[in-house]
């Protein structure tokens, strides 16, 4: 069997705007997407200021690396739209009228009642070795380019004419020219685990992965994804291989997956409370509600989410959660004894089967040498036990808030899957 070539692209985002952060570049993200779903390969994305040498040097190098290079940006009619006479410049050639793009930007500013100015007919002028694709939705064409063995398409940096030209044009194109071959991914999301130590537990198992499948870790706040990318023909086999390997290294990490591909850990927690029939209720104080919102984000968790109180001010923890005067006077309200009873209390509170509690030094003040800023104690009570740990955090507030809530949640897991040993 004839093995099918890789086949590359190279996604150029050309303005000042993206550079300057003025404007977000989504369209290079959502690019990649739609070429992964059909076999191409993204080896490179860039961004490109409105400079010549900059643009012109872009083209160079990504000709040198991709089959396929994609361009969004530079197409008005204004002097600091760059794209359309570097393109022709680039291959040698000049920019004349196209009538039936002419017609188009008339149409479409007539619709619209507005008059057609000299500067928007310069919209229809294009270089002589592009093919016209007309755009919809806007007034700036697609141009595209075969040249040198090479696919170059260039398209207007709005998002909504972009993804209607390259799902009407560029990606049947793509498909009728090239033999794609098939690709597959599956992501183990793991959470509780660090990426260095990750990779030392499971390095025998990714030393011995076949040569058609890869392993990428995409380290993200508190979780450690595991990719794994197989290329075929075949994506039946493809995804019984991938599969098969997963089931290999499962039992060296299991402790540690808590979902595949889009689940997230809030909704890996929903699944398992619904699956056993169990409920929970929060006791939140240094993250001000962050858990009971990651909770509730997702639909149906009134199915097991009791409710939550946070008592922030320690007279509160004392009122309110009935945590007792002498253990916040002894011990602070960043202290195991205060967490066991915070957890424990609001089990009982709120009739649920885990009580759930923090209490820390979020930052960037309150801390001090005992008790420095990133000092976090979580806990989760059930019926016969509670389980504490501590956390030792970082400087950063809103990091510190959002790392305990996925140490409050992976705590819960462990829990129901009676894994805390």
């Amino acid at each position: 069997m004839t093995k099918i070539k890789e086949i590359k692209a190279e996604i150029l985002a050309i303005g000042d705007e993206l550079l300057y952060g003025q404007i977000i570049d989504t369209n290079s993200h959502w690019i990649s997407q739609e070429l992964d779903k059909i076999g191409v390969r993204v080896v490179r994305r860039s961004t490109v200021g409105d400079s010549r040498e900059s643009i012109l040097t872009a083209f160079a190098e990504a000709e040198k690396r991709a089959d396929i290079i994609l361009m969004t940006g530079g197409l008005g009619p204004t002097n600091d739209d760059l794209t359309k006479p570097l393109l022709a410049e680039y291959f040698n050639c000049n920019i004349e009228l196209v009538p039936e793009a002419l017609e188009a930007v008339r149409t479409f500013f007539e619709k619209r009642g507005r008059e057609l100015t000299q500067l928007n007919r310069l919209q229809a002028h294009l270089p002589t070795k592009c093919t016209y694709v007309a755009n919809d939705l806007g007034t700036a064409p697609g141009m595209w380019f075969n040249e040198n063995g090479k696919i170059w398409m260039s398209m207007p940096g709005v998002p909504h004419e972009m993804k209607k030209l390259m799902s009407d044009h560029v990606i049947p194109k793509i498909k009728e020219i090239f033999p794609l071959p098939n690709i597959y991914h599956k992501v183990i999301k793991t959470v509780g685990i660090g990426e260095s130590w990750l990779a030392d537990l499971i390095k025998d198992w990714e030393k011995n992965l076949p040569k058609h499948i890869k392993l990428a870790y995409l380290p993200s706040l508190g979780h450690v994804k595991l990719r794994l990318t197989a290329f075929g023909e075949d994506n039946e086999k493809l995804h019984d291989e991938v599969e098969k390997e997963i089931e290999r290294v499962k039992p060296i990490i299991e402790k540690y997956i808590y979902g595949y591909n889009q689940e997230t850990l809030e909704e890996a927690i929903g699944r398992l409370l619904k699956l056993q029939n169990k409920k929970v209720a929060l006791a939140e104080s240094c993250t001000g509600g962050y858990i009971s919102h990651l909770v509730t984000s997702i639909a149906g968790s009134s199915d097991y989410f009791q409710g939550s109180l946070i008592p922030y001010h320690n007279l509160y923890k004392n009122r309110l959660l009935e945590v007792e005067s002498e253990t916040l006077n002894e011990f602070g309200a960043v202290s195991e004894e205060t967490v066991i009873q915070m957890s424990q209390n609001i089990r009982k509170m709120f009739d649920a089967d885990y009580g759930l509690a923090s209490s820390g030094i979020a930052g960037p003040g309150g801390g001090w040498v005992e008790k420095p800023v990133g000092t976090v104690w979580i806990a989760c009570a059930m019926k016969d036990k509670t389980i504490t740990k501590k956390l030792q955090l970082t400087q950063d507030r809103m990091l510190n808030i959002q790392l305990t809530g996925v140490a409050v949640l992976n705590l819960l897991r462990l829990c129901l899957l009676n894994k805390t040993e």
